[in-house]
């Protein structure tokens, strides 16, 4: 209904955000356009560090790389579950001890269509990060002796909570 809550991520590169309500006629939604680079919305109000869940619905509007940049914290470190990156099918976390979504234990490649909507779900716990896209679990990491941590640069603009778009 509104961004309230919510900021336009500082990226270098600005793009619009705004809220469509309806969207395509249904229910509200929060457009973050194509820009030349980023472009994503930042949560202004406080986020839980451990046991959450949060889930939402994500869709390519334009584009051929992420569409779905949720970056969210782990304890006293953050992560980005990345969906559609790397020429739009990569998926996986950034970053596990020191590497990126494209070449983790989280990498994953899948297809995904123009103009629809994923179910997007990131379950944090002490012991374990997981991910669903849709209702098929993509991600299932543990955490004991790992370092979690955002992949250097403009990503991390998007702390404590945000969504991301490329």
């Amino acid at each position: 209904k509104s961004l309230r809550g919510w900021t336009r991520t500082d990226f270098s590169t600005l793009g619009d955000v705004r809220v469509e309500n309806p969207f395509r006629g249904g229910p509200g939604a929060i457009v973050v356009a194509l820009a030349e680079e980023l472009n994503g919305v930042t949560r202004t109000r406080p986020v839980p560090k451990t046991d959450y869940e949060v889930s939402l619905e994500a869709m390519r509007l334009a584009g051929h790389d992420f569409f779905c940049g949720l970056t969210f914290p782990v304890g006293e470190a953050a992560a980005t579950f990345v969906v559609g990156g790397w020429s739009g099918s990569v998926v996986g976390i950034s970053c596990i001890d020191g590497a990126d979504a494209s070449v983790n234990e989280t990498t994953r490649l899948m297809d995904f269509d123009q103009e629809r909507w994923y179910r997007i779900r990131v379950r944090v716990t002490p012991a374990k990060i997981e991910c669903w896209i849709d209702e098929k679990k993509v991600v299932n990491v543990p955490l004991a002796g790992r370092k979690i941590s955002l992949r250097p640069g403009e990503i991390e603009r998007s702390l404590p909570f945000g969504l991301a778009a490329w």
